[in-house]
């Protein structure tokens, strides 16, 4: 199947236009409309070069077209065209006439559409012949009724490969009038809202009526009750203090710290502490051990004797040599491991501020 140069030129040419948009297209939904076209028609080159076809070369034509529109985008359409077409090896002219169906789709946004559809072929002195038919085309709106167009189609035989083609230019005319569009209904004006004065006494957000917690202070943030938010924290204090060699006597310069550790657990009452004295390996490990029971023992009495902490809530453990706080068995080690040690940690709650 060889398509004519000349064909291909024209297709080409009118495809170029297709991107060309027409602002002024009418509304053509539910419209019928009617169009008269003139045509040229490439036979496929086998045709020309074939006793078969006659040797059908190309022609012109006219037609007749009747369709209606679906919508904006689909319409279909009834077609006939009569041809006069030439032959390769004489004068004569070959009558055709060609008749069919055809849906087209309107490309949105611009003024092309696509056409396919199914033809019947007669063509004097050769068989008849069904193709299907593809192709593109341009409609150029000059009133709001009145249409010109240039189509362009490839015809593929069913029964017998053959892939013709033709060109052609026509006008239409819409019958009918556009379907009315309703205009907008203008939104009515917006009512302002009455302005509702909410009282808050304290300032914090929340209406007095629904605040269980009147008089916050202005730095603290609240819930949707009016309370103030706490966050809790824990703080923690530590106490260590270091012995002489087989020593439990409390150093004078721990007794402050001793102190400062009794009144965090007055701050706090409900912590409870555990003092944990400790030895250095030095001797044996039994004597060790009541060693560093003594020297929990005397932190604890302090506690307990001179500054009011509830024995309940004080526990002295010896733990001998077994948790060193240096290894070795150097001065400095045996030094570092000569001590008590006591942690109290409490959760506090803070307010969050704005």
């Amino acid at each position: 199947m060889k398509l004519s140069t000349s064909a291909i030129a024209i297709m080409a040419t009118l495809l170029s236009t297709t991107a060309l948009a027409d602002s002024s297209k009418p509304l053509v939904t539910d419209r019928v409309f009617g169009s008269v076209f003139g045509e040229y028609y490439f036979p496929d080159g086998d045709k020309t070069e074939s006793a078969e076809w006659s040797y059908l070369d190309r022609g012109y034509g006219y037609g007749l077209e009747v369709g209606y529109n679906l919508d904006e985008s689909w319409a279909l359409r009834a077609e006939f065209s009569r041809q006069h077409l030439k032959q390769q090896l004489s004068d004569d002219k070959l009558v055709g006439k060609r008749v069919g169906l055809d849906a087209l789709y309107n490309l949105p946004g611009t003024s092309a559409y696509l056409v396919g559809g199914l033809k019947h072929l007669d063509v004097e002195a050769i068989d008849d012949e069904t193709a299907l038919n593809i192709g593109i085309g341009y409609r150029k709106y000059l009133t709001e009724n009145f249409s010109v167009f240039g189509e362009m189609n490839r015809f593929q035989g069913i029964s017998e490969s053959f892939a013709d083609a033709n060109i052609k230019f026509g006008m239409s005319v819409l019958f009918g009038d556009a379907p009315v569009v309703a205009e907008p209904t203008a939104a009515p004006e917006p009512v302002a809202a009455p302005v509702v004065v909410v009282a808050d006494s304290d300032n914090d957000g929340v209406p007095d009526a629904n605040d269980l917690c009147p008089g916050t202070p202005a730095t603290d943030k609240v819930d949707a009750t009016g309370c103030s938010i706490f966050t809790e924290k824990e703080v923690n204090f530590t106490l260590k203090a270091q012995f002489a060699n087989d020593s439990a006597e409390i150093k004078p310069e721990y007794r402050a710290e001793i102190a400062e550790l009794a009144a965090f657990l007055k701050r706090f009452p409900g912590t409870d502490v555990e003092i944990g004295g400790h030895a250095s390996n030095v001797g044996t490990a039994a004597y060790n051990l009541k060693l560093s029971q003594r020297r929990a023992d005397a932190v604890a009495q302090v506690l307990t004797n001179e500054h009011g902490i509830s024995a309940s809530r004080v526990t002295a453990t010896g733990y001998g040599v077994t948790r060193p706080k240096v290894e070795g068995n150097t001065p400095a080690a045996h030094a570092a491991n000569r001590r008590i040690e006591a942690i109290v940690t409490a959760t506090i709650k803070e307010k969050v501020e704005r």
